[in-house]
C-alpha cells in the first residue's frame, strides 16, 4: 500500500498542473446571481431605478430583488468599505433575502451589495449613490480581504461577527470577536448590533457600547436586553424602519451560515473530483478512488448537521420580534397542502418550527457537484427514515420526522429519492 501511495503521489506531482481551482476560478467566472442579472438589465436599458433624495436607490434596489424592508438590521461597527461613516449614531443599515443582502450606510458613496452565485458562492458588488450616472459594479479584492479568508474558511462568504464595540464605533479587536451562527450560546450574540425584540431571561451582547480598559471590555447584557423602541438610542427616522429585528438576525445568521457550507463543498468536491481525474489520467486508470469517496463524504457531513441544525444553541426563553418579518419569511414558502413550510419558525425552543433548512430550496444547493448532491440526498433520506440513529441527530423527534417528509413530498421530493 506505501508502495502505490508513493507511485501515485510521485506521478501526480510530476503531471502537469492542468486541472480547473475552484478558488481561482472565482475571479474570472461570469457569476448567475441575481445582481449578475440585474446589471446587464441595468446595461441593455430594460430597468430604470428610482433615485429618492433619502436612501438614494435604496428603495427601488429592494423592490427590484424584493427583499423585505422588515429584514433590515442595523450594525454599529466600523466592519465596512465606507466605516468613516459608521457610528452607534449612524449605523448601517443591511437588507437580506435568500440569496441578496444589500447594505446602505448614512452619507456612503455606495449601497453595497452581496449576492449568492449559485457555483461561486458570496460575489460582491457597489452601486454608486449618484442620481445622474448609474453605476453597479463587481468588487473583488477589496471586499475579500474580509471576506475570503480564515474567518470563512477561504471560501467567499458571509461574515456576521459579534464584537467589543466602542462610543465611535471602532471595535475593541483585542477583546475578541466572535463569528455569529444558529450554534453561537444566545450571551455571545450581536456585539456591535442593535437589536429589538423580547427574549425573556436571555441575554445577549447588542445594543451596548463596550466599557472599560483595551483587553478587558465589558458589555452590560442587562442594559440592552428586551429592547423594542431603538428611538432613544439615535434618530431612526433615515433608515426604511426603527427596527432591528431579532427574529431577523436569528434567521440571517443561520442562513449565511448554510450558505457559507454550501460554498464550501461545491469548491472541496469540484477540486476533489479534479484531483481524481488528474491522477486517473496520471496512472492511466479509471473509475472513482476510494480517496475521492472519503473526500467528498468529509467535505459533506459538516452541511448535513448543519442543515438538520445539529448543533443550534437551544432557544431556553421565547424570542419575538418587533416587525412582521417572521410571518412574511414564512409566507413565501413553498406551502405544502396543509400550508407548512420549511420557512416556518418555532422561535420558543429553537429556530425553526420542522428543523431541515430551508436552504435546500436554493440554487446553491441545486447546483452542487452531482456527487455532493447524491450523497447529501442519502444522507437526509437515512436521517429522516430513522435509519440513521446517532446522537448528532438525537433532537429530531419521531413527529419532526414525519413533517418534514411530508412537507419535502409536497415541495421538493427529490430529496426523498435517488
Amino acid at each position: 500500500m506505501l508502495i502505490l501511495l508513493t507511485l501515485a503521489s510521485a506521478a501526480l506531482a510530476s503531471a502537469p498542473r492542468k486541472k480547473p481551482d475552484a478558488a481561482a476560478e472565482y475571479l474570472t467566472a461570469t457569476m448567475d446571481d441575481p445582481i449578475a442579472r440585474l446589471q446587464k438589465r441595468l446595461e441593455r436599458g430594460e430597468l430604470k431605478l428610482r433615485y429618492e433624495a433619502q436612501g438614494g436607490y435604496l428603495k427601488a434596489l429592494l423592490k427590484e430583488l424584493q427583499i423585505l424592508p422588515s429584514s433590515q438590521m442595523l450594525v454599529f461597527s466600523k466592519t465596512s468599505l465606507q466605516l468613516s461613516f459608521i457610528t452607534p449614531s449612524t449605523p448601517r443599515a443591511l437588507y437580506f433575502n435568500d440569496n441578496c443582502w444589500v447594505g446602505f450606510v448614512q452619507g456612503g458613496q455606495v449601497l453595497e451589495l452581496m449576492a449568492q452565485d449559485p457555483v461561486q458562492g458570496s460575489v460582491f458588488y457597489t452601486l454608486a449613490q449618484n442620481p445622474n450616472r448609474l453605476v453597479l459594479k463587481r468588487q473583488t479584492y477589496e471586499c475579500l480581504q474580509c471576506h475570503q479568508s480564515s474567518v470563512t474558511k477561504s471560501i467567499p462568504g458571509h461574515v456576521m461577527r459579534s464584537l467589543y464595540v466602542r462610543a465611535d464605533g471602532q471595535p475593541d479587536f483585542s477583546a475578541g470577536s466572535k463569528m455569529t451562527t444558529d450554534a453561537s450560546p444566545f450571551e455571545e450574540r450581536w456585539g456591535g448590533w442593535y437589536v429589538t425584540g423580547t427574549h425573556g431571561k436571555l441575554r445577549h451582547l447588542g445594543n451596548e457600547l463596550a466599557r472599560g480598559g483595551d483587553g478587558d471590555a465589558r458589555i452590560d447584557s442587562e442594559a440592552g436586553a428586551n429592547l423594542t423602541n431603538l428611538r432613544e438610542k439615535f434618530d431612526t427616522s433615515p433608515y426604511l424602519t426603527p427596527h432591528s429585528d431579532i427574529v431577523a438576525l436569528l434567521v440571517a445568521e443561520h442562513q449565511g451560515a448554510l450558505q457559507n457550507l454550501l460554498t464550501r463543498v461545491s469548491y472541496l468536491v469540484r477540486d476533489t473530483l479534479a484531483d481524481e481525474a488528474q491522477l486517473n489520467a496520471a496512472l492511466k486508470e479509471t473509475g472513482r478512488r476510494e480517496s475521492t469517496t472519503r473526500r467528498i463524504a468529509s467535505a459533506c457531513e459538516p452541511l448535513v448537521k448543519a442543515l438538520f441544525f445539529c448543533d443550534e444553541a437551544p432557544l431556553k426563553e421565547k424570542v419575538t420580534g418587533t416587525t412582521p418579518f417572521a410571518r412574511q419569511f414564512a409566507q413565501q414558502g413553498p406551502l405544502d397542502g396543509r400550508g407548512r413550510t420549511l420557512r416556518d419558525l418555532d422561535l420558543q425552543t429553537r429556530l425553526s418550527r420542522y428543523p431541515l433548512s430551508w436552504t435546500v430550496y436554493s440554487p446553491q444547493f441545486d447546483a452542487l457537484p452531482k456527487e455532493a448532491k447524491s450523497y447529501i440526498t442519502r444522507r437526509i433520506q437515512g436521517v429522516l427514515s430513522g435509519q440513521d440513529k446517532s446522537k448528532d441527530f438525537a433532537q429530531l423527534t419521531e413527529a419532526d420526522r414525519t413533517a418534514i417528509r411530508e412537507i419535502l413530498m409536497a415541495t421538493k421530493p427529490a430529496l426523498l429519492r435517488e
